[in-house]
């Protein structure tokens, strides 16, 4: 006989409604019911800042014989974190909506940023179930925001030009952008006549989350610092700063 119960406890700022999930257990099922796919925000990462509240829907597909009757889609990730969302089926999918507040949902909570995973419970019209814990991953991260300044400019052929920038992200214990230390950053180019940017060294963030190396002026054209992001902070690039070489 299978059971279903409802989580007595909620635990984490994260969890934004009490519907019914599964109780935390293996995976397993009844019957032929399959989950074929599951779309996380449309296929991208969740990304929050420090105040723009975040909505994204997860969406379970699966297959029975007797066609889908409901589903339960839940989210839990590192740091206590746990979401359920209020869940809608259409056919063969179903599809789970999330809102997140920073201010509201995130306080105190760095932690909570780094790998997600989808729980999903589906029921078939014909009794069958499917219970997968971790159905799918992904990424819940803190919104960064990288800045360049290139200079003198204009500057003559040959002479020395200094590049600086900040690297930051999103903290969740004060609502404000902090530097990100530690990290390295790709320091690029691109001919003012080009399209294409070309790394041209690498540089690490200090204490401070700052930026700075210097390279020799030789053509006209832009430079811009590109970071590739970690698990827990997505990738982020300057825009490109240009500087006249006379």
């Amino acid at each position: 006989m299978r059971m279903r119960t409802s989580a007595a406890v909620l635990t984490g700022a994260l969890a934004l409604s009490a519907l019914a999930i599964p109780a935390a257990q293996a995976d397993g099922g009844y019957g032929n019911t399959t989950i074929t796919k599951v779309t996380v925000n449309g296929g991208k990462n969740v990304v929050l800042g420090t105040s723009a509240v975040k909505k994204f829907t997860v969406s379970v597909t699966a297959k029975d014989n007797s066609g889908i009757k409901g589903a339960d889609i839940a989210l839990h990730g590192p740091g206590f974190g746990y979401m359920t969302g209020k869940t809608r089926c259409s056919g063969s999918t179903c599809t789970a909506s999330f809102t997140v507040d920073p201010k509201v949902d995130l306080p105190y909570s760095n932690d909570y940023a780094g790998t997600w995973y989808v729980d999903a419970w589906v029921d078939a019209k014909d009794g069958d179930y499917i219970w997968k814990e971790k159905a799918r991953s992904f990424k819940f991260q803190r919104a960064s925001k990288q800045t360049v300044n290139a200079s003198p400019e204009p500057v003559k052929k040959g002479k020395t030009i200094t590049v600086t920038g900040w690297l930051s992200r999103a903290n969740w214990d004060d609502f404000k952008y902090h530097g990100y230390t530690g990290q390295s950053v790709k320091l690029q180019f691109r001919k003012k006549s080009s399209k294409t940017y070309t790394t041209v060294k690498t540089v690490k963030t200090n204490s401070k989350g700052d930026l700075k190396t210097t390279v020799k002026a030789s053509v006209d054209g832009y430079w811009r610092y590109s970071f590739a992001g970690t698990s827990t902070t997505p990738a982020a690039t300057a825009t490109g700063d240009y500087v006249d070489v006379k």
